[in-house]
């Protein structure tokens, strides 16, 4: 994994030196291409070793997990060039065909050699969202222990709304899962004007295998007013950047408008006073700390930059190395939902970390 060099003391945001994204580039792959005969797009999730990049499609009916070299020179894209293509087989596994993989996020996990994915199941067909594990052949290894609140027999998560996010913890000991919206019981999803939409980001502890501690975000309230028959925000990917502080990547989409989506970035940060949640089954009237959050970028201020002044749908967030300057990069990957819901883009951006 690339490597990056922050203070690990956590405190307060106000109190700390505060850390700066700054766009670079964009570069869009076409639609429409094949590698070894696989459709190339939905892609929701990215994660990064060395120079190899891992992402997820969000393709159910057929789940896979592409691998990639993305070639940055000058602090441009050069070119991103598909190099695997690795299939979950329903054949071969029975936790495969008896699971819905609707794959939203991935990790390579070096020190275990295997790749961790998150899916989302389908509420609406009773098939549980997964926190899960398989070598880098495909094949199942580990399927990890979620709290009940997060399975269909408690009736609380929302279809098409549980998890999202995915990011290997900062000191490498665990894995940090983050909802697409909160829980029946925590609270409505966002809308516009809305004050609380509390989602959940949730450590499992690697060597346990098991969750152990757990912390709330509260999801910013959609900013337009309500348009179309489709208003949503929700949050689509984390990264722990440093112990303790995540970049959290936020999509807003209205569909009654021509700028259907809005993108943005926010710090969000655990400190002494952020109430652990692991064991409160509903939040709803309960006093509780969420995380710290800072907006630190808004896709709609290089919207001008981007290929037709196009944001998309941006679901994946994770390091790319370091560049000229010293200061850490970013890649951030969008679904193009295969475009069946009409135009949109496979885009590649290119961000770097001023802090």
């Amino acid at each position: 994994m690339f490597s990056v060099l922050f203070s690990c003391k956590t405190t307060d945001i106000a109190s700390e030196k505060k850390v700066e994204l700054k766009f670079l580039d964009e570069y869009v792959f076409p639609i429409n291409k094949e590698f070894k005969g696989n459709a190339i797009g939905g892609l929701s999730g990215i994660d990064a070793v060395d120079n190899d990049y891992f992402l997820a499609v969000d393709d159910a009916r057929d789940p896979r997990i592409f691998k990639a070299k993305i070639i940055i020179e000058n602090s441009k894209i050069k070119d991103v060039e598909f190099i695997d293509v690795l299939k979950l087989n329903k054949k071969e596994s029975d936790f495969f065909r008896e699971n819905h993989l609707d794959l939203e996020s991935v990790l390579f996990d070096s020190e275990n050699q295997e790749l961790v994915l998150t899916s989302e199941g389908s509420i609406k067909k009773g098939k549980n969202p997964l926190l899960f594990s398989v070598s880098k052949n495909g094949k199942f290894k580990t399927n990890y222990q979620l709290p009940e609140k997060f399975l269909v027999s408690s009736k609380e998560p929302r279809h098409n709304g549980t998890f999202e996010g995915l990011s290997h913890s900062a000191d490498k000991k665990g894995y940090w899962t983050a909802m697409e919206f909160p829980l029946k019981s925590d609270g409505e999803e966002p809308s516009f004007g809305s004050e609380k939409s509390y989602v959940r980001f949730t450590y499992v502890n690697k060597e346990l295998k098991q969750t152990t501690k757990e912390y709330v975000y509260n999801l910013s309230s959609i900013s337009r007013p309500l348009k179309g028959h489709v208003n949503l925000n929700g949050l689509t990917d984390i990264l722990e950047y440093k112990p303790n502080h995540f970049f959290v990547l936020e999509r807003t989409y209205q569909s009654g408008y021509k700028n259907s989506n809005i993108v943005r970035i926010y710090e969000a940060i655990i400190n002494k006073k952020t109430t652990n949640t692991l064991q409160i089954n509903a939040l709803v009237n309960k006093n509780i700390n969420p995380m710290k959050k800072r907006l630190i970028f808004d896709f709609e201020s290089v919207r001008n930059q981007l290929t037709d002044s196009f944001v998309d749908n941006i679901e994946g967030i994770t390091f790319g190395p370091k560049l000229k300057n010293g200061n850490q990069s970013l890649i951030l990957v969008s679904d193009d939902n295969f475009q069946v819901y009409g135009k949109q883009l496979n885009q590649f951006v290119l961000i770097e970390i001023k802090e």
